[in-house]
């Protein structure tokens, strides 16, 4: 494989999984962690990734400038932020996590909405903090550096306490059978108790996560109620979702 063709398949998998690991990318692309190491160095001097200690972050996550144009499937994510609008009514109380998904959400929320949001996530309480008639809470504790959100027993200990209507969740993978997946462990811990504290629960995902499983589950597909995706909902890549009893959006 040419050094361009795998930098192009590290940028992929950096801007899906948002985060990525030497010894997962060198398994997957077949060549040496060394290799990798280097690869990464030079996406990150080109101003790509983000490079940290034992692999790489995607560039998105590490700013609180909002420019489409910085966004992996921009187009995509904004249409899954669409089809999502119409699950909020006025009164209800929202969760929701961090993502670039969420934070397009966020932003282009009708301004006529009355709804109480918690976010664990600095950049989606933001763009929250801009809408005219909601209320936004921030929910505190130890940021994490990889996904910038709150985690630790404080955020657990809120989310214990609170019984929201709905709650959002942006993911790195689902899979209809796995279910909801990631690779930091203090994310799936935070989304654990996101999931298990919402009546309703959405699965925001661009079809790239689709089909997809990573090292530890946050949630078997039964605790999903909504899929949102950019796809059309008779799409063939959405039939085992509909099969495990999701609605698909």
């Amino acid at each position: 494989m040419l050094k361009k063709e795998r930098h192009a398949l590290i940028m992929r998998e950096v801007n899906i999984r948002n985060k990525v690991l030497h010894a997962d990318l060198s398994k997957k692309l077949a060549v040496s962690e060394d290799t990798i190491r280097r690869d990464l160095q030079e996406l990150a001097e080109e101003g790509k990734l983000v490079k940290v200690r034992g692999g790489a972050l995607s560039k998105s996550f590490q700013t609180n400038s909002y420019r489409g144009g910085d966004i992996y499937k921009y187009q995509e994510k904004t249409a899954i932020a669409r089809k999502a609008v119409p699950l909020f009514s006025n009164g209800m109380l929202v969760l929701i996590s961090g993502g670039t998904t969420t934070v397009e959400l966020a932003r282009i929320l009708p301004p006529e909405l009355e709804v109480t949001f918690y976010t664990p996530s600095l950049l989606v309480a933001l763009q929250l903090a801009e809408h005219p008639n909601s209320e936004t809470i921030l929910i505190g504790g130890r940021i994490s550096r990889n996904a910038k959100i709150s985690t630790g027993g404080e955020v657990i200990s809120v989310l214990h306490d609170i019984r929201p209507d709905l709650c959002l969740i942006g993911t790195n993978s689902i899979d209809a059978r796995i279910g909801v997946t990631d690779s930091d462990w203090e994310v799936v811990d935070v989304k654990r108790a996101m999931i298990k504290a919402s009546e309703k629960v959405a699965v925001l995902a661009i079809s790239e996560k689709l089909d997809n499983a990573q090292k530890i589950r946050i949630a078997p597909i039964d605790e999903v109620d909504y899929l949102i995706t950019e796809l059309d909902p008779g799409h063939a890549l959405l039939g085992p979702y509909k099969a495990a009893g999701i609605q698909v959006i």
